[in-house]
């Protein structure tokens, strides 16, 4: 009886096995098929952006689909590259992201010719600006440090959108990806991250934009101003002065982390603590323990704009909280968590409806701060229903997410989220259907609001680098999730 119960257990067993192996043989062979299919699909993708859209091997943000028209900020000529994300950078990380899915070459040569491209447009203060002309009589054509572009054009890097920064974390891993053996390319972010540690100022803080080392500026805490900031205390020159503005020290921090992981110097990490520092002197006191855009050396919040008045910002705090956890995570230093509590508190206590949050808050009195304009005249209201359409007066509330990290980073658990293997095929499969004949990713515009604002209207079809590379992007983690 024990030797039938045995001989029915392996029979049964044996059949389990064999449907197991099956099922899992077929698996394995859909699995090949679909990284076969996502494997071409970005070749094909990225060969018609490589050959066909790039321009002398740098990007802008839109074209039309005859690739006559293209729109960085505006209108931009045949020698135009743009270097704000999401352009030549966001292009070139996608490459190397998809060059270490695939292994494949072609995608180390474009992104290459990305960085080659950005190195020609280092101005000789260091940095890079919003766009790179390699006409020299081109109406954005800088004072190059390769001496080919405009003696008498701007020497001016900044830090506005994430323009330097973007260049620098794209040069690193792009210098890495090289093996560090393209001297141009390295000797660029050597020259790129040395001017831009120059423009730290003492107490952790950097200017908007910078054209040599900055001045010695003693630490203080931030506070509010003792005149009346809606009449006084309008700087022409507040780019010189400390600023948060567009998530300027989030960008710096990604910089500065990559930089420390490739190099191995201690001088980077050295530099996101002091800004680390920073951030924390320029939380604001109660009422308003958040953090404002723009600061003058004293500390106190200034304007930037005619439409950017001081205030307490949604959307910089926000901005300030994650670049402070970040620093956590590569310094294990509590003191960078310290602040946010209570920075959190006053997020939730200035949420708006529709969970969103004001980008100003009126000092001390906490109201929504707007504007209203008339021809070129901008003047403050409370209200909201005038609001000029080509600023964000809103943003959305992170404070969820943000609270969840924070406890994350308290029990030592930093948890990235991430897509299922599931998700990533479902997207893989959407993004790979999207592709039209020509290997192109078309949009179609709908009325949202686009970087750069170019003029669309309904219905008009383009290419955008911000989809190409979000596009490519996904495809490369598919790969790698199924190695």
């Amino acid at each position: 009886m024990a030797i039938e119960r045995r001989n029915i257990f392996l029979a049964v067993l044996a059949t389990f096995l064999g449907t197991y192996f099956a099922e899992t043989a077929k698996s394995q062979d859909r699995t090949s098929q679909q990284r076969e299919l996502v494997t071409e699909s970005m070749k094909r993708a990225a060969t018609y952006y490589r050959d066909q859209v790039s321009g002398r091997g740098g990007y802008v943000y839109h074209y039309t689909l005859d690739l006559k028209t293209r729109w960085g900020e505006g209108l931009a000529s045949k020698d135009q590259i743009w270097v704000q994300p999401p352009a030549t950078p966001t292009v070139g990380m996608a490459y190397l992201q998809a060059y270490e899915a695939t292994g494949d070459r072609f995608y180390l040569d474009a992104a290459k010719a990305a960085a080659e491209a950005l190195v020609y447009g280092q101005v000789k203060s260091g940095g890079w600006r919003n766009a790179i002309d390699f006409d020299p009589k081109g109406t954005n054509a800088a004072q190059y440090r390769n001496g080919k572009g405009n003696n008498k054009g701007s020497n001016s890097s900044s830090l506005d959108d994430g323009q330097t920064q973007s260049a620098l974390q794209f040069l690193t891993l792009a210098d890495k990806a090289l093996g560090f053996e393209n001297a141009t390319i390295h000797e660029s972010v050597a020259i790129g991250f040395r001017a831009l540690l120059e423009a730290q100022f003492s107490n952790g803080g950097f200017p908007q934009v910078w054209t040599g080392p900055v001045t010695s500026q003693k630490p203080t805490q931030a506070n509010y101003p003792e005149y009346d900031w809606r009449t006084e205390g309008r700087i022409k020159n507040y780019w010189d002065m400390y600023t948060l503005n567009d998530n300027t020290t989030g960008y710096i921090a990604q910089a500065l982390v990559e930089a420390s992981h490739v190099y191995q110097d201690a001088k980077y990490k050295e530099a996101l603590k002091r800004l680390g520092d920073f951030i924390i002197l320029a939380q604001m006191p109660d009422p308003q323990p958040g953090w404002a855009q723009q600061y003058n050396f004293a500390m106190q919040p200034i304007w930037a704009r005619k439409f950017e008045p001081p205030g307490v910002s949604g959307d910089e705090t926000q901005e300030a909280i994650e670049t402070l956890m970040l620093i956590y995570r590569e310094t294990n230093d509590a003191r960078y968590l310290a602040p946010i509590p209570k920075a959190l508190q006053w997020l939730r206590k200035s949420m708006l409806p529709g969970n969103l949050l004001a980008r100003y808050y009126e000092l001390k009195t906490n109201r929504p701060l707007y504007m209203e304009r008339v021809g070129e005249k901008y003047s403050l209201t409370y209200d909201d229903q005038r609001l000029p359409e080509h600023y964000r007066w809103k943003t959305e509330s992170r404070v969820e997410l943000l609270e969840k990290r924070l406890q994350q980073c308290k029990a030592g658990k930093i948890e990235e989220a991430k897509p299922s293997q599931a998700e990533l095929t479902r997207q893989a499969a959407s993004i790979v259907k999207q592709l039209d004949v020509d290997g192109r990713w078309v949009t179609t515009f709908s009325g949202e609001r686009l970087v750069g604002q170019p003029k669309f209207t309904a219905g008009d079809r383009y290419l955008s680098s911000q989809i190409f590379s979000k596009n490519l992007t996904a495809l490369a983690e598919f790969l790698q999730a199924t190695k």
